[in-house]
């Protein structure tokens, strides 16, 4: 019994320490999502490499605030770095960020190979983490044993949390329009280094818990899954962290089903999750873009073939010759395909067409004054090319047939006051009535 409450306790601490790791990365992360600037995070979570060699030679051991002190002012060496080149030496930011990130993180594997003796610095250690192992380094606070990376990243989040509040405006501003917030007399370089400054907080702070993967996907990947879901900055961040959360959660028990790596599967679990987002959030995901586009080309092709059948039926009303439409025809008027098939059945299973015992195919009530609008707003929008751009009668039909699908009732008025209550197109077609139809 007490080893089950001791090994539940252990998983408790990890996840817990994974948690506010993921969280605060999450939160940074979807600043550097928006500006375009995920690479600086993969850069300085791998740039501190070196940083932290130096200042655990200084210090004597791997933690405290010499490797701190040094991680910090390597990350925001590299920040300048790269604005620098960026911006005084004519090179483009994507190649400046690369070259200082892998320079420095060279120069830090370097060191960890020659000096790693003297201080039992591991690589594989540094680039993967060991947060199972988080547990086992407390500190008594109150009688409680703490781990030490616990209570660090806690101080971390805090800070964090009123980094943003404080400066959430500023922030704000200079993520989605720096020039703007240079007009208004801010700063914005003054608050990149800022912003700058607190991921390479965060990044030392997390990286001695989970390693440099898990501080890379972490910035990343719940921001960019969190960017599919919302528009919002505020839900951006709550979604994030949101992620951050059971990437944390999943991530351990996967781990401890698989026997594998927990930081790894926690960033796997990241991973999926941004997947998921990729297939089916609700605005930007494929799945829901390809229903969208679907259901736009139904649209488009029912209304195509309702506007057909109009024409065909005014034909035969002025008294010319024209044979009886059927459902192929009305398929092939539609493009063909399946598409055209299924918008042929939406017609008919609507009662928008109906079809004879001879096969012919026309239009109901209903679907007579859907293709009337239709007829209209091409005719209309054919007399309103024809009266302002003065094109030749052969340049009207196709832009008028792509635009008809997308003129409602409003402006349907708008272009009738236009041209003044037109009755006929430039080919001498007469313009259907307008009916007393409910905008919705």
């Amino acid at each position: 019994m007490l080893d089950w409450l001791s090994q539940y306790d252990l998983a408790l601490w990890t996840i817990g320490t994974g948690v506010l790791a993921n969280s605060v990365c999450a939160m940074l992360g979807c600043y550097l999502v928006l500006r375009r600037m995920s690479l600086l995070g993969d850069a300085i979570s791998h740039a501190v490499l070196p940083g932290i060699v130096i200042g655990a030679l200084w210090g004597g051991q791997l933690s405290g605030p010499a490797v701190f002190i040094g991680a910090v002012l390597v990350g925001l060496l590299t920040a300048y770095l790269t604005h620098s080149l960026h911006s005084y030496g004519n090179v483009p930011e994507d190649a400046s960020m690369g070259v200082v990130f892998t320079s420095l993180f060279a120069i830090g594997v370097i060191l960890i190979t020659q000096f790693a003796n003297r201080v039992h610095i591991d690589a594989s250690c540094a680039l993967y983490g060991q947060i199972e192992f988080v547990p086992l380094d407390t500190v008594a606070i109150s009688g409680w044993e703490i781990p030490r990376a616990f209570l660090a990243l806690s101080i971390v989040l805090g800070v964090t949390l009123a980094f943003v509040l404080l400066l959430w405006k500023e922030l704000k501003l200079v993520s989605f329009d720096p020039t703007l917030a240079t007009a208004m007399g801010l700063s914005a370089v003054i608050v990149h280094y800022l912003l700058m400054s607190m991921v390479a907080v965060v990044t030392v702070a997390s990286f001695e818990a989970v390693g440099s993967i898990l501080v890379i996907a972490m910035l990343i990947v719940p921001a960019s899954t969190a960017h599919l879901l919302v528009d919002r900055l505020g839900w951006m961040m709550v979604w994030a962290v949101i992620c951050g959360v059971l990437s944390a959660v999943l991530g351990y028990w996967g781990a401890a089903a698989w026997n594998t790596s927990v930081s790894g599967m926690m960033a796997v679990v990241a991973g999926g999750l941004f997947s998921l987002a990729v297939i089916f959030a609700p605005r930007h995901g494929v799945l829901t873009r390809g229903l969208m586009t679907l259901r736009l080309a139904l649209q488009i092709v029912r209304e195509d073939i309702l506007a057909m059948l109009y024409r065909a039926e005014e034909q035969q009303r002025s008294g010319e010759p024209a044979r009886p439409v059927t459902s192929r025809d009305c398929v092939r008027f539609g493009g063909g395909g399946v598409v055209a098939w299924i918008a042929y059945a939406l017609l008919r299973r609507r009662g928008l067409v109906r079809r004879d015992r001879n096969g012919a195919v026309s239009l109901t009530e209903r679907g007579l004054e859907g293709a009337r609008s239709l007829v209209r707003s091409h005719r209309l929008w054919e007399s309103y090319l024809e009266k302002h751009f003065e094109l030749p009668l052969d340049h009207l039909h196709e832009p008028a047939s792509r635009i008809e699908h997308f003129i409602g009732p409003r402006l349907q008025a708008e272009l009738e006051n236009e041209l003044q209550l037109p009755e006929v197109d430039p080919h001498g077609k007469s313009i259907p009535p307008r009916r007393n139809v409910s905008e919705e």
